[in-house]
């Protein structure tokens, strides 16, 4: 009886050791797999991670090409909504940042390749015929006519 009580303690324990290392291995892959401001990740680049880390905002690599305005690259804000619901890097799911994603846009622009100093559309409005802004060689918000031109890079959630 001895000898069965043995190894049945010593089974469980080798249960426990067991599971108790498979835990420490999940938790660290599972912070390994954190993506942090910067990192390259689903189709862009991260430029805001939540308190949890486990949900944020991605930009597109690069502003959206065309444009419903006179310049390369430059649309009016309705075009703007259009131009960043495309299907970009694989990804079908991208929309125009709203004002205060804009603003975490801006703040990490560093990250990010390709960044113009001028305007970016927000999805925001302010008026019935303006919306928000971003100036990325100022870092200053304005609200504009939405039949002004601007630059649009998509965003999206994980």
């Amino acid at each position: 009886m001895k000898i069965y009580a043995k190894k049945y303690v010593t089974r469980l324990w080798t249960v426990f050791l067991l599971a108790g290392l498979s835990m420490v291995m999940l938790s660290s892959l599972s912070a390994a797999a954190t993506p942090k401001i910067g990192d390259s990740y689903n189709g862009g680049v991260v430029f805001y991670v939540d308190g949890t880390g486990q949900h944020g905002l991605i930009a597109a690599k690069a502003d959206m090409t065309g444009s419903s305005g006179k310049a390369e690259g430059f649309f009016n804000w309705y075009g703007a909504k259009v131009a960043a619901n495309s299907f970009v890097d694989g990804y079908c799911d991208w929309f125009l940042p709203n004002k205060e994603q804009l603003k975490q846009l801006y703040i990490n622009r560093g990250h990010l390749g390709g960044i113009m100093d001028t305007y970016y559309w927000s999805s925001s409005e302010s008026e019935s015929n303006k919306a928000w802004a971003q100036d990325f060689s100022t870092g200053q918000q304005i609200d504009g006519n939405k039949t002004n031109t601007s630059r649009v890079r998509p965003v999206r959630a994980f």
